[in-house]
Protein backbone atom coordinates (compact mmCIF):
# COMPACT_ATOMS: atom_id res chain seq x y z
CA UNK A 1 0.00 0.00 0.00
CA UNK A 2 1.10 3.64 -0.37
CA UNK A 3 3.40 4.62 2.44
CA UNK A 4 5.00 7.45 4.31
CA UNK A 5 7.10 7.75 7.40
CA UNK A 6 5.50 8.47 10.76
CA UNK A 7 8.62 9.58 12.57
CA UNK A 8 8.68 13.04 14.14
CA UNK A 9 10.26 15.51 11.79
CA UNK A 10 13.27 17.64 12.61
CA UNK A 11 13.05 20.48 10.13
CA UNK A 12 16.47 22.07 10.04
CA UNK A 13 15.73 24.22 7.02
CA UNK A 14 18.77 22.79 5.28
CA UNK A 15 17.43 23.22 1.79
CA UNK A 16 20.94 23.03 0.37
CA UNK A 17 21.72 19.58 1.75
CA UNK A 18 22.67 16.84 -0.68
CA UNK A 19 22.37 13.09 -0.34
CA UNK A 20 25.50 11.27 0.89
CA UNK A 21 27.88 9.64 -1.55
CA UNK A 22 28.21 5.86 -1.79
CA UNK A 23 31.22 5.80 0.53
CA UNK A 24 29.40 7.70 3.26
CA UNK A 25 27.45 4.76 4.66
CA UNK A 26 28.64 1.20 5.18
CA UNK A 27 28.06 -1.87 7.31
CA UNK A 28 25.42 -2.06 10.06
CA UNK A 29 24.69 1.65 9.80
CA UNK A 30 23.68 1.20 6.18
CA UNK A 31 21.42 -1.71 7.09
CA UNK A 32 19.73 0.37 9.79
CA UNK A 33 19.28 3.25 7.37
CA UNK A 34 17.79 0.97 4.76
CA UNK A 35 15.39 -0.50 7.31
CA UNK A 36 14.27 2.96 8.38
CA UNK A 37 13.76 4.05 4.76
CA UNK A 38 11.21 1.30 4.04
CA UNK A 39 8.58 2.99 6.24
CA UNK A 40 8.64 0.12 8.73
CA UNK A 41 5.49 0.92 10.72
CA UNK A 42 3.04 1.13 7.78
CA UNK A 43 4.75 -1.82 6.05
CA UNK A 44 4.48 -3.96 9.17
CA UNK A 45 0.89 -2.90 9.81
CA UNK A 46 -0.28 -3.84 6.30
CA UNK A 47 1.65 -7.12 6.40
CA UNK A 48 0.10 -8.04 9.74
CA UNK A 49 -3.32 -7.13 8.36
CA UNK A 50 -2.69 -9.55 5.49
CA UNK A 51 -1.65 -12.23 7.96
CA UNK A 52 -4.87 -11.71 9.90
CA UNK A 53 -6.89 -11.97 6.69
CA UNK A 54 -5.23 -15.29 5.84
CA UNK A 55 -6.16 -16.60 9.29
CA UNK A 56 -9.74 -15.37 8.99
CA UNK A 57 -10.05 -16.89 5.51
CA UNK A 58 -8.71 -20.24 6.68
CA UNK A 59 -5.66 -20.43 4.43
CA UNK A 60 -3.24 -23.28 5.13
CA UNK A 61 0.21 -22.49 6.60
CA UNK A 62 2.12 -22.86 3.33
CA UNK A 63 -0.25 -20.69 1.28
CA UNK A 64 -0.49 -18.15 4.10
CA UNK A 65 3.30 -17.87 4.22
CA UNK A 66 3.49 -17.16 0.49
CA UNK A 67 0.61 -14.67 0.69
CA UNK A 68 2.15 -12.77 3.58
CA UNK A 69 5.56 -12.89 1.92
CA UNK A 70 4.13 -11.34 -1.23
CA UNK A 71 2.48 -8.56 0.76
CA UNK A 72 5.68 -7.91 2.73
CA UNK A 73 7.75 -7.70 -0.46
CA UNK A 74 5.24 -5.36 -2.02
CA UNK A 75 5.16 -3.12 1.02
CA UNK A 76 8.94 -2.93 1.20
CA UNK A 77 9.10 -1.95 -2.46
CA UNK A 78 6.48 0.75 -1.93
CA UNK A 79 8.21 2.17 1.14
CA UNK A 80 11.63 2.38 -0.49
CA UNK A 81 10.12 3.78 -3.69
CA UNK A 82 8.39 6.46 -1.62
CA UNK A 83 11.56 7.63 0.12
CA UNK A 84 13.54 7.64 -3.13
CA UNK A 85 10.83 9.52 -5.02
CA UNK A 86 10.54 12.11 -2.23
CA UNK A 87 14.29 12.74 -1.93
CA UNK A 88 14.30 16.06 -3.76
CA UNK A 89 11.39 17.41 -1.74
CA UNK A 90 12.79 16.08 1.53
CA UNK A 91 16.11 17.80 0.85
CA UNK A 92 14.31 21.05 0.09
CA UNK A 93 12.48 20.97 3.42
CA UNK A 94 15.40 19.68 5.50
CA UNK A 95 13.74 16.42 6.55
CA UNK A 96 16.56 15.10 8.74
CA UNK A 97 14.23 12.38 10.04
CA UNK A 98 14.44 10.79 6.57
CA UNK A 99 17.38 8.37 6.20
CA UNK A 100 18.31 9.59 2.72
CA UNK A 101 18.51 13.19 3.89
CA UNK A 102 20.27 12.32 7.16
CA UNK A 103 22.89 10.34 5.25
CA UNK A 104 22.27 6.96 6.88
CA UNK A 105 21.65 5.27 3.52
CA UNK A 106 22.46 6.10 -0.11
CA UNK A 107 19.99 6.77 -2.90
CA UNK A 108 21.53 3.95 -4.95
CA UNK A 109 20.99 1.46 -2.13
CA UNK A 110 17.35 2.45 -1.72
CA UNK A 111 16.77 2.24 -5.47
CA UNK A 112 18.26 -1.25 -5.62
CA UNK A 113 16.26 -2.40 -2.60
CA UNK A 114 13.00 -1.13 -4.11
CA UNK A 115 13.71 -2.88 -7.40
CA UNK A 116 14.71 -6.19 -5.82
CA UNK A 117 11.70 -6.30 -3.51
CA UNK A 118 9.36 -5.46 -6.39
CA UNK A 119 10.87 -8.23 -8.52
CA UNK A 120 10.45 -10.64 -5.60
CA UNK A 121 6.84 -9.56 -5.14
CA UNK A 122 5.86 -10.67 -8.66
CA UNK A 123 6.55 -14.43 -8.41
CA UNK A 124 5.34 -14.58 -4.81
CA UNK A 125 2.04 -12.96 -5.82
CA UNK A 126 1.54 -15.19 -8.84
CA UNK A 127 2.34 -18.27 -6.75
CA UNK A 128 -0.98 -17.63 -4.99
CA UNK A 129 -2.81 -18.07 -8.31
CA UNK A 130 -2.88 -16.03 -11.51
CA UNK A 131 -6.03 -14.09 -10.64
CA UNK A 132 -5.02 -13.52 -7.03
CA UNK A 133 -1.53 -12.50 -8.08
CA UNK A 134 -2.81 -10.11 -10.72
CA UNK A 135 -5.12 -8.46 -8.18
CA UNK A 136 -2.25 -7.97 -5.72
CA UNK A 137 0.08 -6.60 -8.37
CA UNK A 138 -2.59 -4.08 -9.41
CA UNK A 139 -2.66 -2.88 -5.80
CA UNK A 140 1.13 -2.61 -5.66
CA UNK A 141 1.15 -0.78 -9.00
CA UNK A 142 -1.40 1.69 -7.62
CA UNK A 143 0.89 2.37 -4.66
CA UNK A 144 3.87 2.98 -6.95
CA UNK A 145 1.71 5.26 -9.09
CA UNK A 146 0.90 7.27 -5.97
CA UNK A 147 4.60 7.62 -5.13
CA UNK A 148 5.55 8.59 -8.67
CA UNK A 149 2.94 11.26 -9.32
CA UNK A 150 -0.63 10.71 -8.16
CA UNK A 151 0.15 12.00 -4.67
CA UNK A 152 0.14 15.50 -6.13
CA UNK A 153 -3.30 15.26 -7.73
CA UNK A 154 -6.91 15.53 -6.61
CA UNK A 155 -7.22 11.73 -6.84
CA UNK A 156 -4.38 11.12 -4.37
CA UNK A 157 -6.77 9.11 -2.21
CA UNK A 158 -7.62 6.63 -4.99
CA UNK A 159 -4.42 4.51 -4.87
CA UNK A 160 -4.88 4.02 -1.13
CA UNK A 161 -8.51 3.01 -1.52
CA UNK A 162 -7.73 0.68 -4.42
CA UNK A 163 -4.70 -0.98 -2.83
CA UNK A 164 -6.37 -1.55 0.53
CA UNK A 165 -9.64 -2.57 -1.07
CA UNK A 166 -7.95 -5.25 -3.18
CA UNK A 167 -6.05 -6.82 -0.29
CA UNK A 168 -8.95 -9.02 0.93
CA UNK A 169 -9.46 -10.21 -2.67
CA UNK A 170 -5.81 -11.22 -2.92
CA UNK A 171 -6.30 -13.43 0.14
CA UNK A 172 -9.64 -15.01 -0.76
CA UNK A 173 -8.83 -15.56 -4.43
CA UNK A 174 -5.98 -17.79 -3.30
CA UNK A 175 -8.48 -20.20 -1.72
CA UNK A 176 -9.93 -23.24 -3.53
CA UNK A 177 -12.60 -22.06 -5.96
CA UNK A 178 -11.08 -18.53 -6.06
CA UNK A 179 -13.97 -16.82 -4.23
CA UNK A 180 -14.19 -13.05 -4.13
CA UNK A 181 -14.51 -11.49 -0.67
CA UNK A 182 -17.87 -10.12 0.50
CA UNK A 183 -18.57 -6.60 -0.66
CA UNK A 184 -18.71 -5.24 2.89
CA UNK A 185 -15.14 -6.42 3.56
CA UNK A 186 -13.84 -4.82 0.38
CA UNK A 187 -15.64 -1.58 1.22
CA UNK A 188 -14.32 -1.56 4.79
CA UNK A 189 -10.74 -2.05 3.58
CA UNK A 190 -11.08 0.66 0.92
CA UNK A 191 -12.51 3.16 3.42
CA UNK A 192 -9.68 2.39 5.84
CA UNK A 193 -7.12 2.96 3.12
CA UNK A 194 -8.61 6.30 2.09
CA UNK A 195 -8.82 7.37 5.73
CA UNK A 196 -5.20 6.37 6.29
CA UNK A 197 -4.17 8.60 3.38
CA UNK A 198 -5.83 11.67 4.88
CA UNK A 199 -4.41 10.91 8.33
CA UNK A 200 -0.91 10.22 7.01
CA UNK A 201 -0.39 13.55 5.29
CA UNK A 202 -1.62 15.80 8.10
CA UNK A 203 1.82 16.51 9.64
CA UNK A 204 3.33 17.31 6.24
CA UNK A 205 0.75 19.57 4.62
CA UNK A 206 2.82 22.78 4.82
CA UNK A 207 5.99 21.14 3.50
CA UNK A 208 4.00 19.41 0.78
CA UNK A 209 2.47 22.66 -0.41
CA UNK A 210 5.88 24.36 -0.32
CA UNK A 211 7.29 21.73 -2.67
CA UNK A 212 4.34 21.57 -5.05
CA UNK A 213 2.52 18.51 -3.71
CA UNK A 214 -1.18 19.31 -3.99
CA UNK A 215 -3.09 16.13 -3.29
CA UNK A 216 -6.67 16.25 -2.11
CA UNK A 217 -5.82 16.62 1.62
CA UNK A 218 -3.46 19.52 0.86
CA UNK A 219 -6.21 21.20 -1.16
CA UNK A 220 -8.78 20.75 1.59
CA UNK A 221 -6.53 21.92 4.42
CA UNK A 222 -5.57 20.41 7.76
CA UNK A 223 -8.83 20.71 9.68
CA UNK A 224 -11.10 19.49 6.90
CA UNK A 225 -8.73 16.64 6.09
CA UNK A 226 -8.61 15.59 9.74
CA UNK A 227 -12.40 15.45 9.79
CA UNK A 228 -12.52 13.51 6.53
CA UNK A 229 -9.95 11.04 7.85
CA UNK A 230 -12.01 10.43 10.96
CA UNK A 231 -15.24 9.95 9.04
CA UNK A 232 -13.63 7.50 6.60
CA UNK A 233 -12.04 5.41 9.33
CA UNK A 234 -15.26 5.43 11.34
CA UNK A 235 -17.14 4.38 8.22
CA UNK A 236 -14.69 1.52 7.76
CA UNK A 237 -15.28 0.27 11.29
CA UNK A 238 -19.06 0.63 10.99
CA UNK A 239 -19.00 -1.34 7.73
CA UNK A 240 -16.88 -4.08 9.26
CA UNK A 241 -19.12 -4.28 12.33
CA UNK A 242 -22.47 -4.13 10.55
CA UNK A 243 -21.60 -5.84 7.29
CA UNK A 244 -21.57 -9.53 8.28
CA UNK A 245 -24.94 -11.26 8.59
CA UNK A 246 -26.38 -11.63 12.06
CA UNK A 247 -26.58 -9.39 15.09
CA UNK A 248 -23.82 -6.99 16.04
CA UNK A 249 -21.83 -8.42 18.93
CA UNK A 250 -20.88 -6.66 22.16
CA UNK A 251 -17.32 -6.38 20.84
CA UNK A 252 -18.66 -4.69 17.72
CA UNK A 253 -20.58 -2.05 19.68
CA UNK A 254 -17.58 -1.50 21.94
CA UNK A 255 -15.30 -1.14 18.93
CA UNK A 256 -17.59 1.46 17.39
CA UNK A 257 -17.66 3.48 20.61
CA UNK A 258 -13.91 3.25 21.10
CA UNK A 259 -13.26 4.20 17.48
CA UNK A 260 -15.50 7.26 17.74
CA UNK A 261 -13.73 8.38 20.93
CA UNK A 262 -10.22 7.82 19.58
CA UNK A 263 -10.90 9.64 16.33
CA UNK A 264 -12.56 12.55 18.13
CA UNK A 265 -9.50 12.99 20.33
CA UNK A 266 -7.15 12.68 17.36
CA UNK A 267 -9.10 15.29 15.39
CA UNK A 268 -8.41 17.82 18.13
CA UNK A 269 -4.65 17.55 17.36
CA UNK A 270 -4.54 17.34 13.56
CA UNK A 271 -1.00 18.69 13.29
CA UNK A 272 0.87 15.73 14.76
CA UNK A 273 1.13 12.01 14.23
CA UNK A 274 -1.80 11.25 16.57
CA UNK A 275 -4.38 10.88 13.74
CA UNK A 276 -2.19 8.33 11.99
CA UNK A 277 -1.53 6.41 15.20
CA UNK A 278 -5.23 6.46 16.03
CA UNK A 279 -5.92 5.03 12.58
CA UNK A 280 -3.41 2.24 13.20
CA UNK A 281 -5.01 1.49 16.57
CA UNK A 282 -8.45 1.29 14.99
CA UNK A 283 -7.09 -0.99 12.27
CA UNK A 284 -5.60 -3.29 14.91
CA UNK A 285 -8.94 -3.49 16.72
CA UNK A 286 -10.67 -4.19 13.41
CA UNK A 287 -8.25 -7.05 12.76
CA UNK A 288 -9.13 -8.61 16.11
CA UNK A 289 -12.81 -8.46 15.15
CA UNK A 290 -12.04 -9.98 11.78
CA UNK A 291 -10.07 -12.92 13.16
CA UNK A 292 -12.12 -13.68 16.26
CA UNK A 293 -15.63 -13.25 14.89
CA UNK A 294 -15.39 -13.92 11.15
CA UNK A 295 -13.22 -17.01 10.95
CA UNK A 296 -15.20 -19.93 9.48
Amino acid sequence: MPARTTQTRENTGAAGNTAPGPAAVRGPAAVRGLAAACHPLPAAAVTLFAAALTAAAGQGPARAAVTVGAVAAGQLSVGWCNDRADLRRDLATGRQDKPLVAGTVTAAAVTRAAAVSLLLCVPLSLACGLLAGAVHLVGVAAAWAYNLGLKGTAVSWAPYALAFGLLPAFVTLGLPGTPWPPLWLTAAAALLGAGAHFANVLPDIEDDLATGVTGLPQRLGRRVSAAVAGLLVLGSTATLVGGPPGRVTAYGWTLLAATTTALFLAARRPGGTLPFRATMAVAAADVILLVVELRP
